[in-house]
């Protein structure tokens, strides 16, 4: 019998992303407190938000694999958030220029049922180009990435910021690693390609 999947998610790009392994599943938001802890790594903020906002609905879904799902970003040792408008996204990509800027996503998978949780990481690097105040200017006026961690979307015009990208699966940086995502799935006997 197919498990009940929930993405824990109210974002269009985790949507869909998860439509393309054509697996049926519903989105519920976790609501829940997404600031780092004091002293918290990046990679462990990632982890621990992706936990815990499978988490956050397990009442909810009390028989089903709940899909959590969160990413950092981190240039220089800062961390970059959403911007949320013009002046702060102008700001970010300043900042970025000629610089390496890693994604920490974290990615759980929670079995209501039994109580198993799995948790993993992947790291995807982006290499910003020396970008000149008129060419981050026009990307952001025509992209508008306000709700976009590091001021880009990489499946739009934000792919002619960069001089290389390095990782293992790029959907990372849009918020939902799709090849560890199917790893832990398959380790709770979901598979996209199984014959039915």
């Amino acid at each position: 019998m197919p498990r009940n999947l929930i993405l824990a998610s109210s974002s269009p790009y985790r949507r869909a992303l998860l439509e393309q392994l054509q697996l049926p599943f519903s989105c519920a938001s976790p609501h829940i407190n997404e600031e780092a802890l004091a002293g918290e790594t990046p990679p462990g903020t990632a982890q621990r938000l992706a936990a815990a906002k499978a988490q956050a609905l397990a009442d909810r879904f009390p028989d089903a694999l709940i899909i959590g799902s969160d990413q950092v970003a981190e240039c220089e040792g800062h961390a970059l958030g959403k911007p949320g408008g013009f002046d702060r996204a102008l700001t970010q990509l300043q900042a970025c220029s000629g610089h390496r800027v890693n994604f920490y996503t974290g990615v759980s998978v929670l079995d209501t049922a039994s109580g198993e949780q799995r948790t993993e990481l992947e790291i995807f690097s982006v290499h910003f180009r020396q970008l000149g105040e008129a060419e981050i200017r026009a990307y952001v006026e025509r992209e508008k990435p306000y709700d976009c961690a590091g001021s880009f979307k990489v499946e739009g015009l934000g792919i002619a910021l960069f001089e290389k990208m390095e990782g293992s699966d790029v959907n990372a940086l849009i918020g939902l690693p799709l090849i560890r995502t199917l790893e832990l799935l398959r380790a709770f006997g979901v598979d996209p390609l199984r014959p039915s």
